[in-house]
C-alpha cells in the first residue's frame, strides 16, 4: 500500500473518509479529493479546512482523477456510476475501498485496538484516545466523529490523530461487513443490536471479530456481548451492576449536563471517582469500556479516571448547543433505536418537555427498522412530548422510497404518542419554534448529514429572535 503516495478520496468529507485522509496526509502522502456535499455547497467550513491543510479539492465530475499514479479511495456508498470512479477506470488509476485502506493501516500497526458495537463506537474511541494521550502513550486514532478534546483553531475537524507509538485505535464498522477485514490485538465490543443487518449476520460478524483478538473487552450488560463473554473467560468484562465483571460502576449520580460515579477494578482492587461531562448511564458504560482498553496499554485506573474527568465529549453526541429563553437545544447523532433510546432516557431523567426533530438517515433504514423506530419513540417519549420528522436524508443515487417519514409518524401516533411529518426541515424548524416554551429541551437527531448541526444552531438563533 505504501508504494503509492498520491491518494484521491471520492467523498472526502464523509465521517469515515475525512479522518483517514488526514492520517495519510500526516504520514506524508499527497491527498486530493472530491465530495458531493462540496458540489452542493453544504458544510463549506469543512472543505475550507481541508484546503487549509494543503488538500486539493475538485468537483465530483472526474476532473480530479487524471493519472495512473493516483489511488482512488471510495466508501461502499459510492456507486460505480460516479464520474470519479469512471475516470479511475479510464486512466488506469488504482482503487481501494475506504475499509480496505483503513484495515491495511490498522492490521500493520504493532498494537491495534478495534472499537466495535452497534452503539457508542465514536464515544469510546474518543475516550480511549484521550486517556492514552493523557497518559503519554501517543496513539494514532481513527474516529468517525470530531473529538472535542483535540479540537483547536488549527484542527477544527479533529476526528483523527497521528501518534509516535505503535498504538492504533480505530472504530470499526459492521454496517458494510468490513469489520471482517480487521485483526485487532485488542477488540472492544460494547453491544450488539439490530441496525444495518439481521441479528444472525451481526452475531457472526461481531463474534468472529472478538475471536480474532488476543484480548477482548466485553459488556456484560448486553445480552449478546455477555453471551460472547461466556465463551471467553479471559476477557476484560465490565458492567454497571453485575458483580462478576472485572470493571464495575457504583454510586451513579446523574445530572442534566454530567454524571458522577465510582469505578472499581476487581482484579487490581483499585477504585476511582469520576465526574464525566458526557451525561447518561450509557456513557458510564462507555467509560468502563474505554478504561478496559486503556488497561491493555498499561494505563492505570487512576490516570484513566483523571483523563476521563477532563474528557469534553464527541461532537453531535448529546452536544449542548445552548440555552435561549429557557429552551435548551441539543445536537445528537442518535439514528438507530438503541442510540435514540439512550439519549431520550438521559433527558427524561429531568423535568421538562422534550421536542424531537429526527431526520431518518435514509429510506433503507426507516424501511428496515420501521417497527423498532416506532416502538422506540413510543416507549421513550412522554405524553406531552412531540416528535417532528422531515423526509429521510437523501443525497442522490438509487434508493427505494416505499416507506417515508409520514408512515413512521402514523405508526407512532397509533402507539399513543405525538408525531408529525410536516414536510421539509424548514417546516419542522418552524413547528418547533412555534411550540417551544421555557423548560423544554429540543433534540436534533440524525446521522449522515453534517448540516443537522447548522440546523440546531439556527434553532437556537430562532429562539433568540422570537
Amino acid at each position: 500500500m505504501t508504494k503509492h503516495n498520491r491518494y484521491f478520496f471520492c467523498g472526502i468529507g464523509g465521517s469515515g473518509m475525512l479522518p483517514l485522509a488526514l492520517i495519510l496526509l500526516d504520514q506524508g502522502h499527497a491527498i486530493e479529493g472530491s465530495d458531493r456535499s462540496l458540489d452542493q455547497g453544504r458544510t463549506p467550513a469543512k472543505f475550507d479546512y481541508l484546503r487549509s491543510r494543503g488538500i486539493k479539492l475538485y468537483p465530483q465530475d472526474g476532473s480530479g482523477v487524471t493519472s495512473p499514479e493516483q489511488v482512488v479511495v471510495a466508501s461502499a456508498a459510492v456507486e460505480e456510476t460516479v464520474p470519479d470512479i469512471a475516470a479511475a477506470v479510464r486512466v488506469g488509476a488504482g482503487r481501494m475501498s475506504r475499509a480496505g485502506m483503513l484495515s491495511a493501516l490498522f492490521n500493520a500497526a504493532p498494537f491495534a485496538i478495534g472499537v466495535a458495537g452497534t452503539s457508542g463506537k465514536s464515544t469510546v474511541t474518543g475516550m480511549i484516545a484521550w486517556i492514552l494521550h493523557h497518559a503519554g502513550k501517543s496513539p494514532t486514532v481513527m474516529n468517525g466523529a470530531v473529538m472535542k478534546n483535540f479540537r483547536t483553531p488549527e484542527a477544527l475537524f479533529s476526528s483523527s490523530l497521528v501518534g509516535a507509538s505503535g498504538i492504533f485505535v480505530s472504530e470499526v464498522d459492521e454496517s458494510d461487513g468490513s469489520i471482517a477485514a480487521y485483526t485487532p490485538r485488542v477488540a472492544v465490543l460494547m453491544n450488539i443490536s439490530l441496525d444495518h443487518k439481521t441479528m444472525d449476520e451481526l452475531r457472526a460478524l461481531f463474534g468472529a471479530f472478538a475471536a480474532r483478538a488476543e484480548t477482548v473487552v466485553l459488556n456484560l450488560d448486553n445480552d449478546e456481548t455477555a453471551r460472547i463473554a461466556a465463551s471467553l473467560p479471559a476477557a476484560i468484562t465490565y458492567s454497571l451492576g453485575n458483580p462478576a465483571a472485572r470493571l464495575t460502576a457504583s454510586d451513579i449520580r446523574p445530572a442534566p449536563t454530567h454524571i458522577t460515579f465510582s469505578v472499581h477494578d476487581r482484579t487490581s482492587g483499585a477504585s476511582a471517582d469520576i465526574r464525566l461531562a458526557a451525561p447518561g448511564r450509557h456513557n458510564v458504560s462507555n467509560a468502563l469500556a474505554a478504561i478496559g482498553a486503556a488497561i491493555t496499554c498499561g494505563a492505570g485506573l487512576a490516570e484513566a479516571a483523571e483523563a476521563l474527568g477532563e474528557f469534553t465529549g464527541i461532537a453531535r453526541r448529546f452536544d449542548i448547543v445552548g440555552t435561549e429563553s429557557g429552551v435548551t437545544v441539543i445536537d445528537d447523532f442518535g439514528h438507530n433505536p438503541d442510540k435514540i433510546a439512550a439519549t431520550l432516557r438521559t433527558v427524561n431523567q429531568f423535568p421538562g418537555r422534550v421536542l424531537v426533530m429526527f431526520q431518518p438517515h435514509g429510506f433503507g433504514p426507516i424501511r428496515k427498522m420501521r417497527r423498532e423506530f416506532a416502538e422506540c419513540f413510543a416507549g421513550n417519549l412522554d405524553a406531552e412530548d412531540l416528535l417532528v420528522m422531515p423526509e429521510p436524508a437523501y443525497f442522490g443515487g438509487t434508493v427505494e422510497r416505499s416507506v417515508a417519514s409520514a408512515d413512521l409518524a402514523g405508526d407512532i401516533r397509533a402507539l399513543g404518542r405525538s408525531a408529525e411529518a410536516p414536510g421539509d426541515r424548514a417546516a419542522c424548524g418552524a413547528r418547533l419554534l412555534e411550540l417551544a416554551k421555557p423548560g423544554d429541551r429540543i433534540l436534533v437527531m440524525g446521522a449522515r448529514d453534517d448540516t443537522l448541526t447548522l440546523f440546531a444552531q439556527e434553532l437556537l438563533a430562532g429562539l433568540r429572535a422570537r
